[in-house]
């Protein structure tokens, strides 16, 4: 387990000799969240705010590419942290109010959330290790990341019917 964890921190954090100046446009991130239909699994935009982030200066190496999709992933992780927020707070009011009358959501949410993160974790670290020979691995991992924060951002908000 240590191990995989390891792999996973690697595989995610700033490189060495990383490109320098390697951002993305956080509004692009944040209308792509808004215009991604409910019940989609992914949107049709992911990615978007780091493929122009890769046409920068450095954005089209390795270590380039991998640091423009962590860094749209980081937007993408703010979403999500804001919609688990939103739908804790209306898990919580029917709680209160008594309209859960088999468990607390609130509290189902809460482990279900953090199964999801050791579920994305394993998952991108397994991604990571079958590319591990390579280096396309950075962008492997990076990518697992990326996709999985996204479409859990979306399944937060459609858990509330918005």
């Amino acid at each position: 387990m240590r191990l995989g964890l390891m792999i996973a921190a690697v595989a995610c954090a700033p490189q060495i000799g990383a490109a320098q100046d390697l951002t993305i446009d956080p509004q692009i991130v944040r209308d792509c969240f808004e215009n991604t239909e409910i019940g989609a699994l992914y949107p049709m935009c992911l990615g978007q705010a780091a493929g122009q982030c890769q046409d920068m200066p450095g954005g089209s190496t390795t270590i380039g590419i991998a640091e423009c999709i962590q860094a749209e992933t980081a937007m993408w992780d703010v979403i999500l942290n804001e919609e688990y927020k939103w739908t804790q707070m209306a898990n919580e009011t029917a709680d209160e109010e008594g309209r859960s009358q088999v468990m607390d959501r609130s509290d189902a949410l809460r482990d279900a959330q953090r199964a999801w993160i050791a579920f994305r974790d394993a998952d991108c670290t397994a991604r990571y290790a079958m590319w591990q020979d390579g280096t396309i691995r950075s962008i492997v991992g990076a990518n697992c990341h990326l996709t999985m924060t996204a479409g859990r951002a979306i399944d937060l908000r459609d858990m509330r019917g918005q």
